[in-house]
């Protein structure tokens, strides 16, 4: 080989070495074939994942919280009114009534008119009571002359004091009788208005006009709306952990919060029929409920039990048992965990994860079918 030929020979092997170089230096990282990459990371480290293959497949994360209150889970409930909800109006005395103001069902408020009532208890009353201030009159009178004769000394002191004694008599049947009629709120005619003691629903109506009503009866029963109880059923399994105190929520109701409350008894033996106890709970008002209604409570720990709150989305079964996709580092893992409720669309997990943990939230398939393999 002479010498132009092994020149010649020399700038071709240099050509091919700076293409080479050029090609490495500028060529994107699409181009290097992802199968191959995947499955030797998949043979070193299951599960490791780089983050083009995170954003390809789909998959999101999201930290672990910490639950205050977690959910014992959702019970059956009656809604029920408190003792002090209904109010019986009573007619002070026998009578007719004249005039009735409301209908049954009507919201009233408290000291509203609800039906007139004609007696002639009243006239009696109102006519002791003009005797009575009539000896009143006289007594102070004769006072006012015994004190005099007193003081010129032409009758003994003694009189005085009978005299005083008297005055107290009159006084004492004139507040009386005005008492009377005053709580009665009748008139001087014998009509007695009866009133609304308190503001909610007229729950039950049997006045009717022209009808008799007796001082022994209740013609009228008010319904206090603003605040419920619930008679809750506990199954067994929650027999020991709820407890006085405890807050309990139900959803819908026709509110997006729902309606709160806090458990205020719970019984101490189980139904032998239904293997539950009763529990009442007493929670706010709200349009939706009425007595009798039944719904589902969910009662919350309050401290009493402790865990972690992750988004419904990163819970999935596996082999029958609630799962979620850790990921530590590059890698995820699944783990089993305990859930003991549902909220909100939030999932509260007793054991298995710990506040500050990454979660998969999305692209669990995808998680599943390389973990898993199903």
């Amino acid at each position: 080989m002479n010498r132009q030929q092994i020149i010649t020979t020399g700038a071709v092997a240099l050509s091919i070495v700076a293409g080479l170089f050029a090609y490495n230096q500028f060529s994107e990282p699409g181009d290097t074939p992802q199968p191959a990459e995947v499955s030797t990371d998949l043979r070193v480290a299951p599960g490791a994942l780089t983050a083009q293959q995170l954003q390809r497949l789909g998959i999101q994360t999201q930290s672990v919280d910490a639950a205050v209150d977690v959910p014992l889970g959702p019970v059956p409930a009656v809604v029920t009114l408190p003792p002090e909800a209904q109010v019986a109006v009573t007619a002070p005395f026998d009578g007719a009534i004249l005039r009735v103001y409301v209908i049954q069902g009507e919201m009233v408020r408290a000291g509203q008119p609800l039906a007139t009532v004609k007696s002639r208890e009243p006239l009696q009353y109102g006519a002791e009571l003009a005797r009575a201030q009539a000896r009143l009159g006289l007594a102070q009178a004769t006072a006012a002359r015994t004190r005099q004769l007193v003081d010129e000394g032409i009758i003994a002191g003694a009189r005085g004091d009978e005299v005083t004694a008297q005055i107290r008599v009159a006084q004492t049947d004139v507040s009386e009788n005005a008492r009377i009629l005053r709580q009665a709120g009748a008139s001087s005619a014998g009509e007695v208005t009866l009133r609304a003691p308190i503001s909610g629903r007229v729950a039950a109506m049997t006045a009717q006009v022209g009808g008799p009503v007796m001082a022994t009866s209740a013609p009228f029963v008010i319904e206090n709306s603003s605040a419920f109880t619930l008679d809750l059923q506990l199954p067994e399994r929650l027999a020991g952990q709820v407890r006085p105190g405890m807050s309990i929520r139900v959803n819908g109701l026709g509110t997006p919060e729902g309606v709160t409350g806090t458990i205020v008894s719970v019984g101490g033996s189980l139904d032998p029929a239904t293997r539950s106890v009763l529990a009442k709970a007493r929670i706010d008002g709200a349009r939706a409920l009425v007595a009798g209604k039944s719904v589902m409570a969910t009662i919350n720990g309050t401290g009493a039990a402790s865990g972690t709150s992750i988004p419904a989305t990163a819970l999935t079964r596996i082999d029958g048992k609630d799962h979620v996709f850790v990921r530590t580092g590059k890698r995820f893992v699944k783990r089993a965990v305990e859930v003991a409720g549902s909220s909100d669309g939030k999932v509260f997990v007793t054991t298995g994860l710990k506040p500050g943990e990454q979660v998969a939230v999305l692209g669990l398939s995808e998680l599943k079918m390389l973990l898993v393999g199903g």
